[in-house]
């Protein structure tokens, strides 16, 4: 599932990246965000959400968060 249809609250593994841009593809895996991954979403906003991604919280927008492909 994509993570923009991910529960808010629930701890969820990252599964693949599905991008065709390396530079977002590597903007991602600076955040600590590939394959494996334990990734939550804290809350939800009109356009994206914040992360929880290790130790750091991220606001990301609604495109990438429906790269993110979670189980």
């Amino acid at each position: 599932m994509k993570l923009t249809e991910a529960t808010e609250g629930k701890e969820y593994i990252v599964q693949r990246i599905k991008t065709d841009d390396e530079e977002l593809d590597a903007f991602l895996f600076s955040l600590g965000c590939y394959s494996g991954e334990p990734i939550t979403v804290v809350s939800r906003r009109k356009g994206g959400c914040t992360v929880s991604i290790k130790d750091g919280r991220y606001n990301i927008d609604n495109q990438l968060a429906d790269a993110i492909i979670v189980a």
